[in-house]
């Protein structure tokens, strides 16, 4: 039975398996600690993926015996490093962005400004939560001991990114509890400062 058509998450899959060998646990693992910062994925389907490169003949499984148990350890094919090639020829989709926390702010009159002020709160510890793991794999990386050094070029690309993320959504909820702060009890009754949305006017003219 055909496992469908290849996705996103496929070529997500198929370039880790371009960096060694995984078992599906090990893939799941590493989708959550790396790619899943760029590409979150329920472990359900990350499961399913590795079976799906192995039909279309992209990647190849063997199974391994840890102590009793058995294990299904996948690897790539050259079928596979050419798609991956061409999959990567293509610019691909921008990011789309999925924020909760910016949602319940946008809709903070109905609520009250203590609601808006722990939800910038919140966005704020994410921010720091997230930027500890993305902190150690730098320093690692930058001490030549990451978990893949031969890829430190690739892997600064994305953790510059990252980084960057980290810190505007930390140094904007900063800036959002600042504007909130003013306004009254009743948030349906606030008012932007003037100097603030000239501000952000300025810098969107870049």
């Amino acid at each position: 039975m055909s496992r469908g058509p290849l996705t996103t998450t496929s070529f997500a899959i198929l370039g880790l398996l371009a960096v060694q060998p995984w078992s599906t646990y090990e893939l799941t693992r590493q989708m959550d600690r790396s790619l899943g910062r760029l590409w979150p994925r329920a472990q359900s389907k990350l499961y399913e993926e590795p079976k799906k490169l192995v039909e279309h003949g992209l990647a190849e499984s063997t199974t391994e015996r840890v102590g009793k148990r058995p294990r299904t350890v996948y690897s790539i094919t050259p079928d596979g490093r050419r798609a991956l090639a061409e999959w990567l020829r293509s610019p691909g989709a921008g990011p789309v962005l999925e924020f909760e926390q910016l949602l319940k702010i946008s809709f903070a009159e109905n609520g009250t400004k203590a609601d808006a002020l722990a939800t910038l709160t919140a966005a704020r510890a994410w921010a720091e939560e997230r930027n500890v793991e993305n902190l150690a794999a730098g320093r690692a990386y930058l001490e030549g001991r990451g978990p893949f050094q031969h890829r430190a070029a690739q892997n600064l690309l994305a953790g510059a990114f990252l980084t960057e993320f980290y810190r505007m959504v930390a140094e904007w909820a900063d800036w959002a509890a600042g504007q909130v702060e003013h306004w009254p009890d009743d948030p349906a009754q606030a008012v932007p400062e003037r100097a603030a949305f000239e501000q952000v006017v300025r810098r969107a003219e870049w």
